[in-house]
């Protein structure tokens, strides 16, 4: 079985508060150490009333005071947002307090809406076309300093800080090829294109400084609970958000409901964009994990889950991870 990662958005509840969707994404990642998950990885947004993970370099700080083994990592930041050397000097941060456990994904989306990124910015010249260039100014950061050089990043020069690219089309993985990076593909919101960008990162990779040969990650909706049924119930707050998403009301996260007026299966029909969770009891994740490996052929998987329920949310994580065992015995 490949290994599984986990990546969290810090869901605000309907109910609840930024203050508390931190504290139990800590805690999320406590277990996920736990349970013997390889990597933990936040992502980030902006301006969006139902994740609390904006400043994502400061929140997982806090995380990683409460862990002590997991990899901790930024799935991702949207470099677009930033100039390349604030992103070093935070992940070499990172480095310098959890040395050896923090990885850098980056990616060219926003992350929010066009008026926000402005605001963020202050304005679009360096936008999305600037991305190849500005994860080749940050690898330059994060490596060995070169004689002479005016500008760096203290701390972060030198930390050698894993950068992944994260993608949702073909572009990340094209360049991810490129520059000899670990890829990153979202498959558990945008898998149309997986396969193929998939294909197209193993068969383009070159190998590099970074690593010697292509290592390809896919991301996975996964809710397991004790039963298929009470799985579904959890997914249900899921498919409501995507819902409320697609109608432009993004907001906190809604607890679950019955599906009574069949409204929420067109979110997991063909082509969709949750078409692809794995949703169930033991047996089915089992199952479902089994097939999606055996299919996709990923060099590791990560998970997430937005699960209303914290404890839930953790037993989630529990049972995938058992899923796991068992099948590592079963090869």
């Amino acid at each position: 079985m490949v290994p599984l990662s986990v990546l969290d958005l810090s869901p605000i509840v309907q109910g609840g508060s930024p203050g508390q969707s931190l504290r139990a994404s800590r805690a999320l990642a406590q277990a996920a150490e736990r349970f013997g998950y390889q990597r933990y990885w936040l992502a980030e947004h902006h301006n969006m009333t139902g994740i609390a993970s904006a400043a994502t370099a400061v929140a997982l700080a806090y995380v990683g005071d409460g862990t002590s083994t997991i990899r901790l990592g930024a799935g991702g930041v949207m470099l677009p947002n930033h100039a390349p050397l604030i992103i070093a000097e935070q992940f070499g941060t990172l480095d310098a307090l959890y040395p050896g456990r923090i990885d850098l994904g980056v990616g060219r989306a926003p992350g929010t809406d066009q008026l926000t990124a402005r605001a963020l910015r202050r304005n679009l010249a360096s936008g999305v076309d600037q991305f190849p260039q500005d994860v080749v100014e940050l690898l330059a950061l994060l490596g060995d300093p070169e004689p002479g050089q005016a500008i760096r990043a203290v701390p972060g020069s030198g930390s050698k800080v894993p950068v992944w690219v994260l993608g949702s089309s073909l572009f990340g993985a094209q360049l991810a090829a490129a520059l000899g990076l670990p890829f990153a593909f979202a498959s558990h919101f945008a898998p149309q294109m997986m396969d193929q960008a998939a294909q197209i990162y193993r068969e383009r990779f070159k190998p590099s400084e970074y690593r010697a040969r292509p290592h390809l990650m896919l991301g996975l909706n996964v809710v397991a609970a004790e039963s298929d049924a009470e799985a579904q119930f959890l997914f249900s707050s899921l498919q409501q958000a995507f819902i409320n998403l697609h109608r432009g009301e993004p907001g906190p996260l809604p607890p679950p409901r019955e599906d009574t007026d069949g409204s929420l299966a067109a979110t997991v029909g063909p082509g969709s964009p949750l078409s692809m969770a794995v949703v169930g009891g033991p047996d089915t994740v089992r199952a479902g994990l089994q097939t999606f490996v055996a299919r996709h052929a990923p060099d590791e998987i990560i998970l997430t889950a937005q699960i209303f329920d914290q404890d839930r949310r953790i037993r989630s994580l529990e049972l995938a991870a058992a899923a796991r065992d068992e099948l590592m015995l079963a090869a």
